[in-house]
């Protein structure tokens, strides 16, 4: 199965989340655990951080701090993912080493989609493409923009907000390469994780299908 998922931890952490992450990444449709956790101490972060680390090198899921480029030294992730006010993508290439991985936030601004292609980074995220519970006040973005985007630049595209089982295909049929999702398997009233995760399937005929 191919790994196009870009996976993105819940507000809060409890004892139970290990046992479920476990489960969902051994469906090995996820490439990224990205860890995102705001209003909490750094020693509070990298403990959670340290745990999750076994379980995403369990399944070979590249685990990504959101936020901080110094995070994600401290815990050694695969890398981290940078928001319009995280600071310069340069900085955090001085902060990390090299081979680590550095995705930045677009929104749906094409202008900011232009100024990240010029810094090289490691992916772009483009959205909020619905309505998110992660991000209610998001503002919407058009699918016209993934093409647009595939026009100017070879960068993998992540595509986010709002994706659940319903919509995802639309956007690998618009060439996204990547979806970032969270609250449809964290957060879901009808739906455990481990059968969440089970209604995202990639099949390479996907995009013609759809």
């Amino acid at each position: 199965m191919r790994r196009f998922l870009y996976l993105i931890s819940p507000k809060k952490i409890n004892e139970k989340f290990y046992k479920n992450l476990d489960e969902v990444l051994s469906f090995k449709n996820v490439e990224y655990f990205q860890l995102r956790l705001k209003k909490q101490s750094i020693i509070k972060i990298t403990n959670i951080a340290k745990k999750i680390k076994k379980i995403t090198k369990k399944y070979r899921v590249k685990l990504i701090i959101n936020d901080s480029a110094f995070l994600a030294k401290k815990i050694n992730a695969d890398g981290c993912h940078l928001g319009q006010s995280d600071g310069t993508l340069k900085n955090a290439r001085k902060l990390l080493k090299k081979g680590k991985i550095i995705g930045i936030t677009c929104h749906g601004s094409k202008k900011l989609i232009l100024n990240a292609i010029k810094e090289k980074p490691d992916y772009i995220a483009i959205g909020s493409f619905f309505k998110s519970r992660l991000k209610p006040n998001a503002k919407k973005a058009k699918k016209k923009l993934i093409k647009w985007s595939k026009q100017k630049t070879n960068l993998p595209i992540v595509a986010i907000g709002g994706i659940d089982n319903k919509n995802y295909k639309n956007l690998i049929k618009s060439g996204v390469n990547y979806l970032a999702i969270s609250s449809f398997i964290w957060n879901n009233p009808r739906l455990k994780p481990k059968l969440a995760i089970k209604k995202f399937k990639y099949h390479e005929n996907t995009r013609k299908r759809n």
